[in-house]
């Protein structure tokens, strides 16, 4: 774990997406010697103003791209590239090749980390994260909790599906302005992410709705 400026830690983060680019600036914050790459110069345009690491333009699973982004010496390694499969290679090009202490990578596919995580490998996955955290809140406050994303603040909150929406689809309900319905936890405790507006709405259903609110 990576923890306040008790110690500088020599970081390589691959992939400056919003993940990546946000990770940077938090680390950099933190008193930690910080170098960003990505194959895209633009993506580096994502880096805060007060980034203060060095940036490299580079081929992820390049060999030379990444021993001259410093790969050799780094303490830990970070891949947050928009795609899984390039994580897990440079994931697994970190630990195996140039035996950095420490790895970690991105992986939004709940069945690779499942499958990543059997043969040892660190893994992330924020999609998992944001069900368990949405779940989490749900349960602790009694069907209504606030959760922070970024700079924005969203209110997540619970009900059974009222009898009138038995057998209504996700397009046919009225919202209200913001707010959208976020998941179903089907009768047998199954998570439905909400992705199809043509979802039918059972008995025994429980909605989860989000609402953005600041």
């Amino acid at each position: 774990m990576i923890t306040g400026k008790a110690y500088k830690v020599n970081i390589l983060i691959v992939g400056c997406t919003r993940v990546g680019a946000e990770l940077a600036s938090v680390l950099c914050e933190k008193g930690h010697d910080v170098s960003v790459m990505d194959r895209q110069s633009d993506a580096l345009e994502h880096l805060s103003e007060g980034f203060t690491g060095l940036t490299f333009k580079g081929v992820p699973i390049d060999n030379d791209d990444l021993v001259a982004a410093g790969i050799e010496a780094c303490d830990v390694v970070c891949a947050v590239t928009d795609n899984d499969n390039v994580n897990i290679m440079v994931a697994q090009i970190a630990k195996e090749i140039y035996k950095v202490p420490k790895v970690m990578a991105a992986i939004e596919d709940v069945e690779k980390e499942d499958l990543y995580q059997k043969y040892g490998m660190n893994s992330i996955c924020p999609t998992r994260l944001t069900l368990d955290a949405v779940v989490s809140a749900i349960d602790e406050y009694e069907g209504q909790s606030w959760v922070q994303f970024g700079n924005h603040r969203v209110k997540f909150y619970s009900m059974p599906v009222p009898k009138e929406l038995i057998e209504t689809r996700c397009a046919e309900i009225n919202y209200e302005e913001n707010e959208i319905l976020y998941a179903i936890i089907r009768d047998g405790g199954n998570f439905v992410l909400v992705n199809n507006s043509n979802i039918l709405l059972k008995e025994g259903d429980t909605l989860i709705f989000s609402k953005l609110v600041d």
